[in-house]
């Protein structure tokens, strides 16, 4: 019986979507470098790609794009990798006794396809219902931005801020939607403009129809 290489494995795969658990995929060893160190090792060898694929990297335009790309994928669109970049969550004691659901909708959000590279841009919409404990708002914009910075597939990336929403919260009365366009799809491939991609992962009382559908009627009059 025939093995088949890897390179034939990635060729039957070709844009087949693909996620291989709810964790971001790391190497044991991911941040032994630091981050200066990081960005001289892609600056090098993104000046390799730059030069392979043909440009004149001794253009006044191009001599900097190397360091700029390094920095962008470190400390910016990458940097939800580094776990000294999750937000601090401060917890509040729920002392007004609000019980019912608390909606935060159409957070922005960028990520980025790690199939092809390419963005991910996109809304996210959230909801929970207080166990006891609640959180600043802002933290919520700001656990979706963690997340969406790093290599992502959209079913992973609403998996982890909703567990991540639970496990702050101390409850399963958690919602999170997400509507994301994908430049792999509307930019190479099929190069579909008009179609977008929606997730949804529910937990607790949310797993009553009635309650997603007071989710989905607060969600639709902020848009």
């Amino acid at each position: 019986m025939n093995t088949l290489t890897e390179k034939e494995i990635q060729e039957l795969i070709g844009d087949n979507h693909q996620m291989t658990s709810a964790e971001t995929p790391l190497k044991p060893d991911a941040f032994i470098k630091s981050d200066s160190e990081k960005m001289i090792t892609i600056e090098n060898y993104f000046h390799r790609i730059m030069d392979e694929i043909g440009l004149d990297m001794t253009d006044d335009s191009l001599k900097g794009t190397p360091h700029r790309v390094a920095k962008m994928f470190v400390q910016e669109i990458f940097s939800g990798l580094n776990p000294k970049n999750k937000p601090k969550i401060s917890i509040f004691d729920n002392s007004y006794h609000y019980d019912k659901m608390l909606v935060e909708a159409n957070i922005s959000f960028n990520s980025t396809c790690e199939h092809h590279f390419l963005p991910i841009i996109g809304k996210a919409h959230v909801g929970y219902v207080s166990s006891g404990k609640v959180i600043g708002l802002s933290k919520l914009n700001r656990i979706v931005d963690y997340f969406s910075r790093r290599p992502q597939v959209q079913e992973r990336l609403i998996m982890q801020i909703f567990n991540e929403l639970k496990t702050v919260l101390d409850t399963e009365n958690v919602i999170v939607v997400m509507e994301a366009k994908h430049l792999c799809v509307s930019s190479r491939g099929i190069k579909d403009e008009s179609s977008y991609t929606s997730t949804i992962q529910y937990g607790g009382i949310f797993n009553e129809k009635e309650n997603r559908n007071d989710f989905f009627n607060m969600i639709k009059q902020e848009k």
